[in-house]
Parts: C-alpha cells; structure tokens; sequence
C-alpha cells in the first residue's frame, strides 16, 4: 500500500484566539505548532503533505511553512471554498465560515489516493500519536476500504485552564474499536469537575478518564464517498440554519458507524495535549517545547538543513 499522507486542516478563523493562530510562532526559533506535527510525520515515514487553507491565506501560509518542507517532501495546497458545493446547491448569502472539518477533508478529495491522516493545524499531538497511526494504516491490506482508524486521549490530558474546547467524546468496544462518537463543541474544565454543554444549553458532567478525538484520523480513499453522500444529506437537513451550521467530521464517522458500513480502531494514545485555543495557553505550550528539547526529543532547530 502507499505510504500513507498528511493532511493539516488549516482553514478555520482562528476566532477565539483572535489571530491567524497557525503560524504564531511557538518553538525557540519561530517554529509553529505545524512544523512539529510534521516533523513527526516525516520521522514516523509520512509521504506527502496537504496543506488545507483559505485561498487568501495562500502566500502567508506558504511562506510560514511550505517553502520550508517543499524540498523534503511532496507537499500541496488545497483550498477549502464556500462555494465548493454539491451539483443543485448555492452558496447561502450570509454564510461567512468554513462548512467545518467534514467538508475540510472533502476538499482534498483530488490530491489524496492513498491512506492518509488528517490533524488540526493548532493541535501538537505528540510523536507516539503518529508512529501509531502510520503503523495501523500501513497494515492495511490493499483493497481495504472499510477500515478507518482515530487517534483516542484521555480527555484529561486535552483540556486548557483558559476556556472551553471542542471534542468528539468516543465509545469504544472491548475489541478497541469505536462504537459511537459525538461531537461536544464546549467541554470546560469547572472547579471540581469537568462538564460539557449539550443541545439544551444545560452544563453535563463528563469522566475526566474518558477517551476522545482531537480530529487525528486515519483514513482510506473511501471515505471520499461517504463524505460526498454526508455532504448532501448534511446541506438538505440543514436547510433552517444553513447560514451557521457545521459538517462535522465526528458526526459523519458517527453515521457510518450506526449504518455499519465501516469500521473504526481506536489507537491509544496517553501523550499531553498542546494547543493554542486561546492566547493564554501559548506561555504553556512554550515551555513545553523547551523541555521536550532538553530532553532530546526535538533538535532546537526543525526542518532546517
């Protein structure tokens, strides 16, 4: 099977950071959260880089970035468009953000023909994370489209002190594969507990031990398809409030599972979350980055040379 590919979901608004918060320096010479999700992926065997980005952002990005990998690694520019829509449906008039993650993938659907995994562009997920992922995807025989995989934390080891976080809170099977998935856009950490805003508005407690997605997937070609088919169903459900609702990525995998039609392996991972959800959490992520460098596990400088 080919060598599986990278895809960084690149295109949201950043909006409460209150910046273009992918290429905000966080390493000791400028390195973003990005050069180390991808550095990680080279060293565990990843193949290819896809960039998914607004096409405004194009040059920014490409200067933060791509012209840093391009003589590393194949790398490609994907843009995530409003106006990327299904034959017989037009771009609402008020629509002002991206269609979320599930479309975000979607439009990467040219540049993909092989196993891949998709991350967030703010999220440092953690050597381990990859290696695993790579290792599943690669262990997969050819022909194998209904077998999917994500990378499962601890919910714990994901949360920030300065605000809420999104999270597709898992179930997982005794065999380790995931059961169902739903996507909580506000889990906050509270003074004795941790809680998650549902549908009502109401603030429910969650086990801190509980096991959920950060967006890192594992996929195969196939999952083109099931997007293209959710898409649809996702623009003719949401006629009502098409102008704010989201396609989510955990939502969709959520309805394959509950229609049989795939398979998802939940791979472990107990590495610390990093991310800059918020400006406060940067301090923190910073001085992560320094003592992962003391320890050797990253070089001072990153993709240089």
């Amino acid at each position: 099977m080919t060598k599986p590919a990278l895809v960084i979901m690149a295109a949201g608004m950043g909006s409460r950071y209150g910046g273009l918060k992918q290429i905000d320096p966080i390493g000791p010479n400028g390195e973003i959260i990005m050069d180390y999700s991808i550095y990680d992926a080279l060293k565990a065997g990843f193949s290819k880089v896809v960039f998914i980005i607004k096409e405004e952002n194009y040059e920014i990005f490409r200067d933060a970035i791509g012209k840093k990998i391009e003589d590393k690694v194949e790398t490609a520019y994907v843009f995530q468009s409003l106006d990327d829509l299904p034959q017989g449906f037009e771009r609402p008039k008020n629509r002002q953000k991206p269609w979320g993650t599930g479309h975000a993938v979607l439009s990467c659907r040219g540049q993909i023909d092989g196993p891949f995994v998709v991350i967030n562009a703010d999220d440092f997920y953690g050597r381990a994370s990859f290696e695993a992922l790579y290792n599943y995807l690669v262990s997969l025989e050819e022909g194998d489209n209904h077998n999917y995989a994500v990378a499962g934390f601890i919910l714990k080891n994901t949360l920030t002190e300065h605000g809420h976080v999104a999270r597709g809170v898992c179930k997982v099977n005794y065999q380790g594969y995931l059961e169902e998935i739903r996507e909580r856009t506000k889990i906050m950490k509270f003074s004795d507990s941790v809680k998650y805003e549902d549908d009502n508005g109401d603030w429910i407690t969650i086990s801190q031990e509980s096991i959920v997605s950060m967006n890192m997937w594992g996929f195969v070609p196939s999952i083109f398809d099931n997007l293209e088919e959710g898409f649809i169903n996702f623009l003719k459900d949401n006629r009502d409030n098409i102008e704010t609702a989201e396609f989510f990525l955990p939502n969709l995998i959520g309805d394959l599972l509950k229609d049989k039609k795939v398979k998802v392996k939940v791979l472990p991972s107990g590495e610390r979350w990093y991310g800059v959800t918020y400006r406060e959490d940067k301090p923190i992520i910073e001085e992560a980055v320094r003592q992962m460098i003391k320890r050797g596990l990253y070089p001072n400088r990153l993709l240089e040379g």
